[in-house]
């Protein structure tokens, strides 16, 4: 059984920070990428950031680049994804998913992402 479960979600002020954490357990990840999307209110899910197996290759949205870094830790056979979140600002206000992709290669496509985790909630204030 594959578990994905995001933490660290929060209420913060505008320009503050926050890092979320994601806990990969049950069926292997290596050599998969993961990555973070989220939901705003009344919006769709879009992507986040991307980052592969190794940790070596990202990729973010524009909305978040230069504000948000994505990052694993693979040891020990198990996989811990983490956004650590900066310069925050109202419009990022959503719940953020952690998912893995079907394999590791990039995409910002939800179709390319097969196991997702519930969500942790995201609020930041003006």
């Amino acid at each position: 059984q594959v578990q994905l479960r995001e933490s660290g979600g929060g209420l913060v002020q505008a320009g503050g920070s926050l890092r979320l954490s994601c806990a990969a357990s049950g069926r292997t990840f290596s050599g998969y990428a993961m990555a973070w999307f989220r939901q705003g209110p009344g919006k769709e899910r879009e992507f986040v950031a991307y980052i592969s197996w190794s940790g070596f290759t990202q990729r973010y949205a524009d909305s978040v680049r230069g504000r948000f870094t994505i990052s694993r830790d693979n040891a020990n056979a198990k996989t811990t994804v983490y956004l650590q979140m900066n310069s925050l600002k109202p419009e990022d206000t959503a719940v953020y998913y952690c998912c893995r992709a079907r394999n590791n290669g990039y995409s910002p496509a939800l179709s390319d992402y097969d196991y997702w985790g519930q969500g942790t909630q995201v609020t930041v204030s003006s």
